[in-house]
């Protein structure tokens, strides 16, 4: 059985869809899309028949890509008021040799989560901290012996209305929600590497009306905020400065302006039309000191956010989503967090763009969760796997569809 799963992630400015295939330990990109949103507001559905056309194509071009039909999905729901919450569990094992299976590692997360849920709240996830087994305490269990287990874990919740507007819409198109998640959570696989294992650190997306700041703890989410601001107030900044439509402005952002004006040209120019009909010269410095007070603002709330949420010092600040991807995002950055922060850089080649950490973390993070539990799936048929295997045939030890795409994610 081939592993490929698929991912969506609907928000204000793009739905995004991804589709890899877990390969000998590597991500392979099949096929991914991102369609301008209409219907959804502050990531949330606002309007379901607007929603639900943009979800549907998106779908289709990843299905024209692969050549079948995406049944089956990873969703990202909203993260408004999620509760990350400390959850304890203990379970005997029963079986004759004690050696702990992927069973039981479901059943002492089952037992962490009694009783645990509010009735207004759906729990979305669970985050193991660690296990303790007879030897000690351990990340993976499964094969140790041991007469009990213990585990520690965060378990993540929020409002039923956030999962199920996402869920129907999804089904309504003949799509099965598999899984869900938080985007926040998708973003800390995305970037996290060995020396993150034992950190306390904070990610910041800049999203399109809402930006995200999360804490984490050894990589696990343990609190999150939401910011009403994003890359669409900069943009809305540049159309009433310069009176220009809302497109024409964001085209200025994303392929004129540079996000710390110190490093723009005060001698080079765009020619554009405003709302008048006018025709205006826009100097790229000027264009550039727009930009940079507005992302300025967002870091100054989001430094606010970082305060409010530990009073601890970080070991690592990211941040990601698509704006980051402007020209000088760093320097610009690191006048509020310091030398040290980090912008993400998604590696998946061939979709090098922060705008697609979540939908790529949660993916990693869906793996990361069957592995834990002993599991192996596949978001797609038997026949529908010949009909990628049909694209083309490959003689060596490589991932077909992978292989005619090109596309890996580096480990």
């Amino acid at each position: 059985m081939r592993n490929i799963y698929a991912s969506i992630d609907i928000g204000s400015d793009n739905i995004k869809v991804v589709v890899c295939e877990l390969y000998k330990g590597r991500y392979n990109l099949l096929a991914a899309s991102s369609v301008k949103s209409q219907g959804i507001k502050k990531g949330l559905i606002s309007n379901v028949d607007l929603a639900k056309k943009c979800i549907e194509d998106a779908f289709l071009e990843v299905e024209e890509m692969l050549g079948f039909k995406i049944t089956k999905v990873m969703a990202i729901v909203p993260s408004y008021f999620a509760d990350f919450t400390m959850i304890k569990g203990e379970i005997e094992i029963k079986h004759e040799d004690l050696v702990i299976t992927g069973e039981d590692v479901i059943d002492v997360l089952q037992a962490a989560m009694q009783n645990s849920i509010v009735p207004t709240k759906e729990m979305v996830t669970i985050m193991p901290i660690d296990f303790e087994v007879d030897s000690g305490i351990c990340k993976e269990p499964q094969g140790l012996v041991s007469k009990t287990m213990k585990t520690r874990a965060i378990m993540v919740t929020v409002p039923k209305k956030n999962i199920y507007s996402v869920v129907s819409i999804l089904s309504s198109l003949g799509v099965t929600p598999v899984d869900i998640s938080l985007g926040c959570i998708g973003d800390i696989y995305t970037f996290k590497n060995s020396e993150m294992e034992n950190n306390i650190g904070a990610v910041i997306n800049i999203g399109a009306e809402v930006s995200s700041v999360t804490l984490y703890n050894k990589c696990i989410a343990v609190k999150n905020n939401l910011i009403s601001m994003g890359s669409h107030d900069v943009d809305n900044d540049i159309s009433y400065m310069y009176k220009v439509a809302q497109d024409v402005a964001c085209d200025l952002k994303e392929t004129f302006a540079v996000s710390y004006r110190n490093r723009a040209s005060t001698n080079e120019f765009r020619e554009v039309v405003n709302k008048k009909g006018e025709k205006l010269k826009i100097n790229q410095y000027e264009l550039s000191e727009i930009v940079q007070a507005r992302l300025e603002e967002i870091f100054t709330l989001a430094q606010s956010e970082i305060t409010n949420l530990t009073k601890k010092s970080l070991d690592y600040i990211i941040i990601t989503g698509g704006i980051t991807n402007m020209p000088n995002f760093k320097e610009l950055a690191s006048q509020t967090f310091g030398n040290s922060v980090i912008i993400g850089n998604v590696n998946l080649i061939g979709l090098r763009n922060n705008k697609y950490s979540q939908v790529i973390g949660n993916i990693i993070y869906f793996v990361n969760k069957l592995k834990l539990k002993g599991k192996t799936y596949s978001m797609i048929s038997s026949d529908d796997m010949e009909v990628l295997s049909s694209v083309k045939k490959s003689s060596n030890d490589t991932s077909k569809l992978g292989k005619v795409f090109g596309y890996f994610f580096g480990e």
